[in-house]
């Protein structure tokens, strides 16, 4: 069965840090791209930043500067590191990730979401 499963999350102060992991298990031919979207109360789900299985990346301009994604094909992993968080950073983010199942097929997974919650 393949599924992601994210860590990290939790409680912080203003301008802390934190970092998120999110690991693919399973079977599986390849990882495409992989991202981390998130979700604040009454609101809908954003893109926060993905990597394409080469490196690119790419950010929410919300998150610019402030957060890093990276990958480690190595262990099927991809994190985000977020520093100088801020309140509205707040709510609980998702890892996705587009898993080629066989060499002409893929499909999108998600993580079951981890909470995020920054303290003024």
């Amino acid at each position: 069965q393949v599924q992601l499963v994210e860590s990290g999350g939790g409680l912080v102060q203003a301008g802390g840090s934190l970092r998120l992991s999110c690991a693919a298990s399973g079977s599986f031919f390849s990882i495409n791209n992989m991202g981390w979207y998130r979700q604040a109360p009454g609101k809908q789900r954003e893109l926060v930043a993905v990597i394409t299985s080469g490196g690119i990346t790419n950010y929410a301009d919300s998150v610019k500067g402030r957060f890093t994604i990276s990958r480690d094909n190595t262990k099927n992993t991809v994190y985000l590191h977020m520093n100088s968080l801020k309140p509205e950073d707040t709510a609980v983010y998702y890892c996705n990730a587009d898993l080629g199942l066989t060499r002409w097929y893929s499909e999108d997974y998600w993580g079951q979401g981890t909470q995020v919650t920054v303290s003024s």
